[in-house]
Parts: C-alpha cells; sequence; structure tokens
C-alpha cells in the first residue's frame, strides 16, 4: 500500500499502466511513468508515428484491461466505459459520465455550479443568429461567445475547435460582437448550430484545481494562469494553450468557493482523476467559467516540474482511493509550449516540411523538456503526428522570474528549425497576485 513518501516504497511497487487516448495528449506523463520503472502501454486512437521509440503502443485496449494494474483514460468522452471498469473492480484514473457532462455540456456545467451556490454569470443559449443579434441589439453590454457544438471536426478536439472561435467582446455597449456576429452568420451558422452569448466581467483569469482519489481531494491544490492565444500579450487566434504558469498551496478561498464544493458530487459519480475550474475573478466575486475533469495540456506536464513524489506511486494510490500525502516544490512552475508551423493550423501540405525534422538540444542535458508530438529514432527526437505541437519546456524557482529565467535558458539549449513559442508566460504575476491578494482569494 502506498504511503506518500515517495522514496522507499518506489523501490518496491512496480505497477502496469494502460493510457487510453483519442489522440496523443499524455504521452509525456506515460514517458515520465516508465522512466520511474513501470510497465506502460498506450493506445491511441488516431496515432500515426506520435512517441514511436519512447512508448509501446497497443492496437486494442480492451485486450489490456486484465493485464494492467492503472488504466487510465487521457480526455473526455471515455465516461461509460470507466464507470463500467470501476464497477468491474478496476483501478481507473479519469472518466466519469458525470464529469463529462460536466466539461462538454457548457449549459449543464453552469447549472451544477449555480445548483451548489457558486457565483456564475449570466448566459443564454441559441441555435439561431438572427435571435441573438435581436438579442444583442435589446440587451446592449459585453458579452462572450462560446460556441457550444460544431459540425466537423478537422484538427483539434471539438473542445479545443471550441475555444478557437471564442471571441471576446470589447466595446461596452456590445456593438462589435455584434457587427462581427452579423458579417460572419453565413459561415458561423454552417459550422457552430449552437452557442451561448455570456455576460462578461473584468478581472484576472485563474484556474484552481486538484487530484481527486474517488473519496476526497489530494491537498495541495494548484492556481494557474493560463495563456491561450497564440501570441504575447494575448493576441492572435485561440489554441489549445501556449504555455501555464502555476503554484501548489493549501486550500484557499479561491479552491473552496470552486473546485473544493463539487467534492461530494465526483464521490458519487464515482470519479478518480485531475478536476479544474476556469474562473475569473474580480472584488465583485468569483466567476467560475468552466470544467476541466482530465489531466490538462500542457499543465500535466508542468506540474511534474513541481511534484515531489514519483507519479506512478501517486496514481496508483489514488485510483485505489487511497490517501496521498503530495509533496510539492515551493515557489512557482511555468511552462511553454514549443511549436512549428503550421501550428495552430491544419494544413497537411506544411506540416509535411517540417515533420521527422530532427530536434536537437546543444547540451545533453534533458531536465524540464517534455514531449509533445515527437519520436526518437537512434537516438534522435524527431517532430512527428500532425499537429506541429512539439514539446513542453518547464521551469521552477522560489519567484516566478526565476521560473521564467530557467525555462527560457532551457529553450535556449534546443535547436529546431523555425520553432516558435510565447516570450511571456508568467510575466503578468506581479500584477495579477497584488489583486488576488487584495480581494482575498489566496487565503
Amino acid at each position: 500500500m502506498a504511503n506518500g513518501n515517495g522514496d522507499s516504497q518506489s523501490e518496491k511497487n512496480k505497477y502496469k499502466f494502460l493510457f487510453i487516448s483519442w489522440e496523443s495528449l499524455s504521452g509525456d506523463l506515460a514517458w515520465k511513468i516508465k522512466n520511474e520503472g513501470h510497465d506502460v502501454k498506450c493506445y491511441i486512437k488516431n496515432s500515426t508515428d506520435e512517441y514511436d521509440g519512447f512508448l509501446e503502443k497497443v492496437d486494442d485496449w480492451k485486450k489490456y484491461v486484465d493485464w494492467a494494474d492503472v488504466i487510465v483514460f487521457d480526455d473526455v468522452g471515455f465516461g461509460k466505459e470507466a464507470d463500467a471498469l470501476r464497477k468491474d473492480g478496476k483501478a481507473v484514473i479519469g472518466g466519469s459520465i458525470y464529469t463529462d457532462q460536466l466539461e462538454e455540456d457548457r449549459e449543464f456545467g453552469q447549472s451544477e455550479m449555480k445548483r451548489l451556490g457558486m457565483l456564475t454569470l449570466p448566459s443564454w443559449d441559441f441555435d439561431d443568429y438572427d435571435k441573438a443579434l435581436l438579442f444583442l441589439k435589446e440587451n446592449p453590454g459585453r458579452y462572450v461567445y462560446k460556441p457550444s457544438s460544431f459540425t466537423s471536426v478537422n484538427l483539434f478536439t471539438s473542445g479545443d475547435l471550441k475555444k478557437g472561435l471564442l471571441f471576446t467582446g470589447k466595446e461596452e455597449d456590445g456593438k462589435d460582437l455584434y457587427e462581427i456576429i452579423e458579417q460572419n452568420k453565413k459561415v458561423l451558422s454552417r459550422k457552430v448550430k449552437q452557442f451561448q452569448l455570456q455576460k462578461y466581467a473584468n478581472g484576472v483569469e485563474v484556474g484552481t484545481s486538484a487530484f481527486f482519489n474517488g473519496e476526497k481531494f489530494i491537498t495541495p491544490i494548484l492556481v494557474a494562469f493560463e495563456h491561450k492565444r497564440l501570441f504575447p500579450g494575448e493576441l492572435g487566434s485561440m489554441t489549445g494553450e501556449m504555455g501555464t504558469s502555476m503554484f501548489w498551496c493549501e486550500p484557499n478561498k479561491l479552491f473552496k468557493e470552486t473546485t473544493g464544493k463539487m467534492e461530494e458530487d465526483l464521490k458519487k459519480a464515482g470519479y478518480v482523476g485531475y478536476v479544474d475550474i476556469n474562473c475569473m475573478v474580480n472584488g465583485r466575486g468569483i466567476y467560475p467559467l468552466e470544467f476541466t475533469c482530465r489531466f490538462g495540456y500542457p499543465t500535466i506536464s508542468i506540474q511534474q516540474e513541481g511534484v515531489l513524489n514519483e507519479w506512478g506511486e501517486f496514481l496508483h494510490a489514488i485510483a485505489n482511493h487511497q490517501e496521498y500525502q503530495l509533496r510539492t516544490k515551493k515557489g512557482f512552475q511555468i511552462g511553454v509550449v514549443c511549436v512549428v508551423p503550421p501550428f495552430p493550423y491544419h494544413d497537411p501540405i506544411q506540416m509535411e516540411i517540417y515533420k521527422d525534422l530532427s530536434i536537437l538540444f546543444k547540451k545533453p542535458s534533458l531536465e524540464g523538456i517534455h514531449l509533445g508530438d515527437v519520436k526518437v529514432i537512434d537516438n534522435i527526437w524527431q517532430v512527428a503526428g500532425n499537429s506541429a505541437y512539439v514539446l513542453i519546456v518547464t521551469g521552477s524557482g522560489s519567484t516566478m522570474e526565476e521560473a521564467r529565467k530557467q525555462a527560457y535558458l532551457r529553450i535556449e539549449n534546443i535547436m529546431l528549425v523555425n520553432m516558435f513559442y510565447r516570450t511571456d508566460i508568467g510575466i503578468t504575476w506581479g500584477e495579477d497576485s497584488d489583486k488576488l491578494q487584495t480581494w482575498g482569494y489566496l487565503y
């Protein structure tokens, strides 16, 4: 039985992990666990050459259910299978019908937040663009346009596509959002059938999260700041995420008034895994925006920078509903996503130019280097897959600036043709922390 000390037990307990994915998301975590000495197999439904040379991939995960000590579902959409496996007594991380619905059905997620007493922003659901335009005309104000469904998927998961078309109005009377919808309604109506207009709230966007062992949350909890747009200064198109800054702490007001309220319902659902609620906060209150009921990406790679325990031991413990003392570094961690063209777009011709290019390191150290879509051939890392999402580079320090310095120094060690990344991850921490402290959310 894991005792959470991460030391003596790590030499005795070696487990079999089966990772199950729609696409190549959790390979970095699987590689980390493999390097700890555990036996790891991965099923990736839409796999090409991602992780070749790093991980053993299988073509039918159901053949290995009885082989595995721990089964890891790394994305939404596996809830039915995860619930059934838990009912059969298997140790499972991720997935449940309830938590899938929390993340995938925005209206349901908001209704659960309201039921539990969270302070949600008013929102209105539409399936008709002319009705939405009439609403904006009759109710002037700042709103956020949020797609709720997509008619096709061509690059990212449906969730990432939805975020890609998310748009925040900047004018107080809402005329900019009105004009954008008016000019694009024919195109949008073909791509997005249902959408939501949510009242805009100014403030600091921050996520609060923790791992759940089926009975209770594991502490410490995590506070994180995501950078979702392509360019520094939050410019350009929405991506899955270009980087994140974070720190671990004991449960604070921010957590207790949002994610912490989910404990009983997660227990009823039998869920085990990671839970995050992204929020907009200001002096008037905490406004939860959306659930993530799975590992975050690149969050799970950046968490490795801050967690001192072995991940295989930790995940095996919580999958079996055991108590666990998570030991983390003091201070801060950041992670920077390093990509090549055509990211974040789907362009097979452009991708062919960069596929198989070597990823070289000036010095042999791989500290803070985490796998995106890569493979290794003859000990040389190469760009793999179709996403152009290549590496996550992390750093830590007693201050946010020290963490930033370490991460960006590590990036300078990488040689990859036309690699690009955001240079401002974590840079707004000073301003954001002052606001959060003043508002009393970090206590």
